[in-house]
């Protein structure tokens, strides 16, 4: 008896011992999770989702069939936030979480986002969650990709391409803002306030081509307060240049060169170089 009782010990402690290093192991997943985020704007989309590779697979109509919906990734249904209201494909998106699904085909794809974010796959997928579908057309790439990505491309103050590459396609569909009422509200608000973003403002009004009498009278504001910043300088040239003072530009940008030179700031030194071929 007491050798069996032994027996048992011995036995309890081997598994034991076995549970313990099988918890401990660390192993690399077979399909790596990224999380990624851009700036939109003064809003931010971000997405996290795992990034499976080829491995000499034969990807869509086989790995992933044809006409079926695909979770865009591996393991869970890739999810993609904005943090603000967004336009896509003419509807606007609320702010919030949603899980990113796509339906391929040999000819245009299918986009969906779905209100249901967090599900294994879309094994639990319902159509009736979806708060938008429409279709892309991808395009073909001559270099094969190993591992599925999502990137960020054409990446502007108001709108982006979201861009889903896998094997020989790409699939890009695009997001965009119109955050002008917003930041229009923020400048008044600043502008009684006692520091006044007097560069910001007049870079976001050249910027979007609005009144450019008022930026260049920021930008002449903005100057009195860095009268030795060769970088406010550059952009007084810009500003004055599009608002048809090449005379004020030049100058403005010959003082951008000799405030560059006596710092040895030799971006500065180009750039302004840049401003005064332009207003001249």
């Amino acid at each position: 008896m007491k050798k069996l009782l032994s027996l048992f010990v011995a036995m309890a402690a081997i598994f034991s011992g076995a549970s313990l290093a099988l918890a401990q192991a660390k192993l690399p997943p077979a399909s790596s999770t990224q999380q990624v985020s851009q700036g939109l704007g003064i809003s931010k989309i971000s997405l996290t989702y795992q990034r499976p590779n080829a491995n000499g697979r034969t990807i869509f109509g086989g790995l992933v069939p044809y006409g079926e919906v695909w979770r865009t990734g591996a393991n869970n249904a890739t999810a993609i936030t904005f943090d603000s209201e967004v336009m896509i494909h003419g509807k606007a998106v609320p702010a919030g979480t949603y899980g990113l699904f796509t339906i391929p085909t040999k000819g245009d794809w299918t986009i969906i986002l779905n209100k249901t974010s967090e599900q294994w796959g879309a094994y639990t997928y319902k159509q009736e969650d979806d708060i938008l579908r429409f279709t892309v057309k991808p395009n073909r790439l001559a270099k094969k990709v190993e591992t599925f990505s999502i990137n960020f491309e054409n990446v502007t103050t108001k709108s982006l391409d979201v861009v889903l590459s896998w094997e020989n396609v790409s699939v890009p569909f695009t997001v965009s803002v119109d955050q002008t009422k917003e930041i229009m509200a923020s400048l008044e608000t600043a502008m009684k306030g006692e520091k006044k973003p007097y560069f910001q403002a007049a870079q976001y009004y050249f910027q979007n081509n609005l009144d450019m009498k008022k930026s260049a009278e920021w930008i002449e504001e903005a100057d009195k307060g860095n009268t030795k910043a060769a970088h406010v300088k550059y952009w007084k040239a810009k500003i004055l240049t599009k608002a048809g003072d090449k005379a004020g530009a030049a100058k403005a940008a010959q003082e951008g060169i000799d405030m560059a030179k006596q710092a040895n700031n030799v971006e500065y030194i180009k750039l302004n170089t840049e401003a005064l071929k332009a207003a001249k």
